[in-house]
């Protein structure tokens, strides 16, 4: 179990106030935003966002609401389970905002060792107090500390089958797991299923054409900050304490990017020279397109696609605050890059593809539930149609960069063996650049490009693969 990213101090001072009084809590910020997503498919990180701006909590508490929105949400059916014998009438039977509060109570109450038990129940029977009625608060009271009397009995059989096991050990869809059983094998399936609940890490990308990595991390370590440089891109450096980087001095004056590792290993992977023109297609939110630019020395051209008008307004801005002057940013259907350009006109082209998304679920653990097996299928339709519709933009002799932020191997190796068959004039690229060498299971995995698990460096889950037209 672990600890809380924050202390409680969420219940207290509450007593005496009223209805009209009674000020917004960690738990309250927590509450709306469980509710939302499960009613209104809202995606979790934008909303907590929201939430947390409004709600005018301090430091610590809004540290607590974020601590319980991503825990409740990545323990999901493990906590369905365990609550389902406590509530006579079932989970499914309560009104929304009671069911999450009793999941949410339940995730601090198991999960959670700093949180003292009796705050998350009084908090819980205040919430229900202020939102409902008697009954309510009496029944919330009553499951929660049944909860706690009988918390040493609740751990899962020891007979359940092995994808029903995983499923229910680090939560995840059975069918899911079933997937990934099936392409990986057990053991490293639930590999997978435990990286997902571990938190991510926060790396940035130095931009190396306004300062050199040891310099950045010499300013961060002289502020106070833990940073270490990233062991998979030349580039990165992971924060290990700082808070968002997105708010501080050394992002506002362009000196870096907030950036994943294995996402940073693309930009390496296209290897765009001075001087080239370089194509992104599916560009938002910029930061692969930007990580080009700089490699390039501020030369050259990139042209940053993407479908929507807003987010190529939004790389032009990323790029700006970068000094980068050779990034063009661009809006429209990928798909007909080819009306807009002439055939063999770029250099290098990316296509980092729109995808499941599976990599990156311990950051957005709403992603496992939303998702369902159809969805793979209708995703790997779109991503062979953009791959014919962009291989030809390529120059003779040029490279081609195909990734995703997903470990799908209908959507990664399997798609691109297809394309390299319905496309001999491609063919991968031969050798490989010197970042995939620092992640010895993922350059051992597959044939076709580099996959990328989460539990491989602590990085996101990632696809890349380097194809070449020879001249």
């Amino acid at each position: 179990m672990s600890g809380s990213k924050g202390p409680d101090r969420a219940a207290q001072g509450k007593k005496g106030r009223g209805k009209s009084t009674a000020k917004a809590t960690a738990r309250d910020a927590a509450l709306q935003v469980l509710t939302a997503v499960e009613q209104e498919g809202a995606y979790s990180n934008l909303l907590l966002n929201g939430t947390l701006q409004k709600s005018g909590l301090s430091g610590p508490d809004a540290g607590l609401a974020t601590e319980i929105v991503y825990g409740t949400i990545s323990r999901l059916n493990t906590i369905d389970y365990f609550l389902e014998p406590f509530i006579a009438k079932g989970l499914a039977k309560l009104q929304p905002w009671v069911r999450n509060l009793l999941r949410l109570s339940f995730y601090q109450l198991y999960y959670l060792d700093r949180i003292p038990p009796h705050a998350a129940v009084n908090e819980a029977v205040n919430i229900a107090k202020r939102r409902g009625h008697q009954g309510i608060s009496g029944m919330v009271n009553g499951v929660l500390r049944n909860v706690l009397r009988r918390k040493e009995e609740l751990f899962l059989p020891a007979d359940l089958p092995p994808v029903k096991r995983i499923a229910l050990e680090h939560s995840h869809p059975e069918w899911l797991v079933a997937r990934w059983v099936k392409q990986y094998g057990e053991e490293t399936a639930e590999a997978i299923c435990r990286a997902n609940n571990e938190p991510p890490s926060v790396s940035v990308r130095v931009n190396r054409s306004r300062i050199g990595r040891e310099e950045l991390l010499k300013a961060m370590r002289e502020q106070g900050l833990e940073a270490v440089p990233s062991e998979i891109s030349p580039d990165g450096i992971v924060v290990t304490s700082g808070g968002n980087m997105a708010l501080t001095p050394w992002y506002r004056e362009g000196l870096l990017s907030v950036q994943d590792e294995s996402s940073m290993l693309v930009g390496e992977a296209v290897g765009p020279e001075p001087g080239m023109s370089v194509l992104d297609c599916c560009a938002a939110p910029g930061g692969k397109t930007c990580h080009m630019a700089e490699l390039m020395d501020g030369s050259g051209l990139v042209i940053s696609n993407d479908i929507y008008p807003h987010k190529a307004k939004l790389i032009a801005e990323h790029a700006e605050r970068l000094g980068l002057g050779n990034v063009r940013a661009e809006s429209g259907d990928a798909a007909k890059l080819g009306e807009r350009f002439a055939p063999e006109s770029f250099d290098r082209v990316l296509l980092d593809a729109p995808c499941s998304g599976f990599g990156v679920i311990r950051r957005k653990p709403d992603l496992k539930w939303a998702k369902k097996p159809e969805d793979i299928a209708e995703i790997s339709a779109i991503q062979r149609e953009l791959l014919d519709a962009v291989c030809g933009l390529l120059k003779p002799g040029g490279v081609l960069v195909y990734s995703t932020c997903t470990i799908e191997k209908s959507e990664n190796g399997d798609l691109v063996r297809d394309f390299l068959e319905r496309h001999p004039e491609f063919k991968l690229a031969e050798g490989t650049p010197g970042g995939w060498a620092n992640i010895p299971a993922a350059a051992a995995r597959e044939t076709a490009g580099l996959q990328i698990l989460p539990q491989d460096a602590h990085s996101d889950g990632f696809y890349i693969a380097r194809l070449v037209k020879p001249q």
